[in-house]
């Protein structure tokens, strides 16, 4: 949104940014705007809120660009507290934007050794390391935040994505699981756990470790299913009539072989038949 700057003041620009801060909202540009036309020179009269406003500053400069401003915010804030994590939060968050991941990996360890406790530097190298491709070590440092912060949920959910993405379908099923201990009525929370559970399945049949004997009669109970499928979807001819009365489980046609290789996920049903 574009404002006209030549008609507000400091006081007002200063009440919408207290405004934005207390609904959540970034308004990265509009923040640049009015700081770099209004509040910039102003910074004396802020009182109490410059910190704040400075803060809101660093964000909104990240997140355009602009990271000579964010540096200049940053210096700020530093030389009043020069031992605040707070302040270090917002370096290795400057690290990050100038491409330095190392050195805000660094930052961030620091972070964490002062204070374990602290959430949100632990969940920042975890999105650092993803960012990098780093899969397994996000995983590896995801699952010692979760030992701390057993109920956050959207901790269980990033841990599951990660999960996910490296094919460790078991253990992002139980991820899943705990979440479904804090929402156990959430439709969607047990629509993807039943996803997982279906791909696990899909992935147990097309890579079976079974004797042939029982690969055997694994076909001849896939061979009746698709008979049933079939009789309810197709009108009974007269071979499929004599076959079912006679309790036949071969495959008698190329077409059910296919058929059966796509619905049980590339089983290599022709090689289980005589």
């Amino acid at each position: 949104m574009s404002y006209n700057v030549e008609e507000m003041n400091w006081s007002d620009v200063r009440n919408l940014f207290r405004k934005w801060r207390d609904d959540n909202e970034r308004k990265s540009e509009d923040v640049m705007q009015l700081w770099d036309s209004v509040l910039s020179s102003k910074q004396s009269k802020l009182g109490n809120e410059r910190h704040l406003v400075l803060e809101q500053v660093i964000i909104a400069a990240l997140d355009c660009n602009r990271v000579e401003t964010a540096e200049h915010c940053v210096s700020i804030l530093s030389a009043e507290f020069p031992g605040s994590l707070r302040i270090q939060k917002y370096r290795s968050m400057l690290l990050e934007a100038l491409e330095r991941y190392d050195d805000a990996l660094g930052e961030l360890d620091q972070i964490i050794r002062k204070d374990e406790t602290n959430a949100a530097p632990r969940k920042r190298k975890v999105a650092l390391l993803k960012t990098q491709g780093r899969t397994a070590e996000a995983i590896k440092e995801l699952c010692e935040y979760m030992k701390i912060f057993m109920s956050d949920q959207e901790g269980w959910h990033e841990l599951c994505n990660l999960y996910l993405a490296e094919g460790e379908y078991a253990k992002a099923a139980f991820c899943m699981e705990e979440l479904l201990l804090h929402n156990p009525h959430s439709h969607l929370i047990h629509q993807r756990l039943a996803d997982i559970r279906y791909t696990m399945c899909c992935g147990h049949i097309t890579n079976s470790k079974a004797t042939p004997a029982k690969r055997k009669e694994a076909q001849k109970l896939a061979q009746w299913a698709m008979g049933q499928i079939q009789s309810r979807t197709e009108p009974p001819t007269k071979a499929t009539k004599v076959a079912h009365k006679a309790g036949k489980g071969g495959i008698e046609s190329n077409g059910e072989l296919q058929a059966l290789e796509q619905a049980f996920g590339g089983l290599e049903v022709g090689k289980l038949t005589n």
